[in-house]
């Protein structure tokens, strides 16, 4: 049974959403504004987030750009009165990944749920394996292999190099990534320890730790995985 986080200030629509989802077979939770919805779209087990715009305290397209920001995968469908091509656009770019204009059909909205559901799962298991170069990482096991032989991989440095490949293609800041593959409560105040563990997950994976090809820099912004 999927689990939908359905966050949503309008008490009535939400309980509405909720007792339609219950009955089409979906386990959901309830949150009233941004910040509960940014802290219980963390948790475990969430299978995905329906997410209003306008909500008290952070607003929805805030709280799935921190998702994003933190490396979260959960799948987002925004809710909005507006239906301006713009604002879906931002929506869109802050990382959600459909988009419904108020007022929706129940069954519009339950349309478009199960089409996301679908499209993460086929990713999902399409991305229990990725290669690149003669490294192979197993998500589900995190054994990592270069040229058929196992790397051994920190915690933090499996983290990384995870989070790079969830993000391949983007330059990723420093800041970014302590945030997203170091805990929030954790963080450190100098982005040095981000240079550090990238300099130790380069050894292990490139053939040249000095010439990288797979984690480049990107200058005065960060880095970017090229696999």
């Amino acid at each position: 049974m999927s689990r939908i986080l359905i966050v949503e200030d309008d008490q009535s629509l939400a309980a509405g959403l909720s007792d339609g989802l219950r009955y089409e077979g979906y386990s959901t939770l309830l949150a009233r504004d941004g910040d509960d919805g940014l802290r219980l779209a963390g948790r475990p087990g969430i299978d995905l987030v329906i997410l209003d715009v306008m909500l008290p305290r952070l607003t929805g397209v805030e709280v799935c750009r921190k998702l994003r920001e933190r490396g979260s995968t959960v799948p987002v469908v925004m809710l909005s009165a507006k239906g301006e091509e713009l604002d879906r656009v931002i929506g869109l770019k802050a990382g959600a990944d459909d988009y419904v204009t108020k007022p929706f059909s129940f069954t519009e909205l339950v349309a478009r749920v199960e089409a996301v559901l679908r499209r993460t799962r086929t990713f999902a298991a399409r991305e229990r394996t990725y290669g690149f170069g003669d490294v192979r990482v197993n998500f589900r096991t995190r054994d990592v292999e270069k040229g058929g032989r196992p790397l051994t991989l920190q915690p933090r440095e499996f983290r990384l190099l995870e989070y790079f490949i969830r993000h391949r293609g983007e330059a990723v800041g420093r800041d970014r990534l302590l945030e997203g593959v170091w805990d929030q409560d954790a963080i450190l105040p100098f982005t040095r320890t981000v240079d550090m563990h990238v300099a130790k997950l380069r050894r292990k994976i490139e053939d040249d730790a000095s010439d990288p090809c797979w984690i480049v820099t990107v200058h005065r912004v960060g880095y970017k995985f090229t696999g």
